[in-house]
């Protein structure tokens, strides 16, 4: 499975272990251009954010959430793209 596969499933489960898990796979485009790296932690703060909110079982603000964290992780997958 790729990594943004990958990326996409964690976004789809959002469990409080997947935090570890998406750093660890996003550690390897860490620092190709500041893009990137801004990208990754507006991915990392939406993607966290959607963890809380799956963990705190606030169920109306998950569709909205994942939604955003699919849109930030097309965005990375665009610039890591463009980067390479």
């Amino acid at each position: 499975m790729d990594c943004f596969q990958r990326l996409e499933a964690l976004v789809d489960s959002a469990g409080a272990g997947d935090v570890d898990e998406a750093t660890a796979l996003l550690r390897r485009f860490k620092g190709r251009s500041q893009a990137v790296d801004a990208a990754i932690d507006e991915f990392m703060l939406d993607f966290k954010t959607l963890v809380f909110v799956v963990e705190t079982g606030e169920k109306a603000y998950e569709k909205p959430l994942r939604k955003l964290a699919r849109t930030r992780l097309a965005i990375l997958r665009h610039l890591v793209t463009v980067a390479a």
